[in-house]
């Protein structure tokens, strides 16, 4: 997910590996799934995690200001431009990309939801593109039109539901399996936001596992604050491999400021900066 007014470098390895590719297990701990239906989690945690609507909303708002520049997450279901980072348009308010498989998933399910609709024409040419950069079949009028949908409730929770499926609700499981907290689960998700959970190493899997190899997660008996720590070490390090994400700010002057104040359950007040910018909820 990299947006124009912030990231803008050419990209040297991709973000996420196809889509398809989350299927895969992350080492001890809970399953990236694929299946839309994704099941509730058998038992919940004693306190709050990310999952609780509140602190999903600060979730959605923490993105945003790094993403957008604004709390205003819903303002970017409309959102749609190429950045020229190597992965063809990015979109939505995940930042859907057309060219790493999960603009194909949202917009086949939007077909799937309400067939017909004036996205699912672009349905061949975006498996077509599915990989590349390439806008063959999609312009010139793709943008327009993805727009267009985006004031349609039914494409909107089309998004929310994907955004759920590939990104969060894997992040907040895989949390909760590592005895983490709501700061905890919440770095997760930023993390796979970004970086996905394909097989290339900078991936959010890979990332985890650079960071087992310097400290434990509470649920193997290490210290939340110390595991942390070596998570976000690692994933300084994957982000500073891709040009597109090297400004870390998203890391070290957001996450850490709650870290370093022992916000784990991420409580309000919040106040951080990205990319130099304020930003505070209340």
């Amino acid at each position: 997910m990299v947006h124009a007014d912030r990231e803008t470098a050419p990209a040297a390895v991709s973000r996420r590996t196809v889509v398809a590719l989350l299927g895969a297990a992350v080492a001890s701990g809970a399953l990236i799934g694929t299946q839309r239906a994704s099941a509730a989690p058998t038992a919940r945690a004693a306190s709050t995690g990310l999952d609780d609507p509140a602190k999903k909303e600060i979730a959605m708002e923490l993105v945003s200001s790094a993403e957008n520049s604004s709390l205003d997450w819903k303002a970017q279901y409309k959102y749609i431009e190429d950045i020229g980072d190597g992965r063809g348009y990015t979109a939505g308010i995940i930042g859907f990309c057309s060219g790493t498989g999960d603009m194909l998933e949202v917009v086949q399910l939007y077909a799937d939801r309400k067939p017909g609709n004036i996205l699912a024409k672009y349905l061949p040419a975006l498996r077509k593109v599915n990989g590349s950069d390439s806008h063959a079949g999609l312009d010139p009028n793709f943008p327009k039109d993805w727009r267009k949908a985006a004031q349609d409730a039914v494409f909107q929770q089309c998004q929310n539901d994907e955004r759920d499926r590939v990104y969060f609700n894997p992040a907040v499981a895989q949390g909760k399996a590592d005895g983490l907290r709501t700061l905890g689960q919440f770095c997760y998700y930023d993390a796979i936001v970004m970086h996905g959970n394909g097989d290339d190493p900078t991936s959010f899997g890979n990332i985890r596992k650079r960071a087992l190899r310097s400290a434990q997660p509470p649920a193997q008996g290490g210290d939340e604050t110390t595991y942390l720590d070596a998570f976000l070490d690692a994933r300084v390090w994957a982000m500073k491999q891709e040009e597109a994400h090297s400004d870390t700010s998203r890391v070290d002057t957001e996450q850490r400021v709650f870290l370093r104040k022992g916000n784990l359950d991420l409580d309000t007040p919040l106040d951080w900066k990205v990319y130099g910018d304020s930003y505070h909820i209340g």
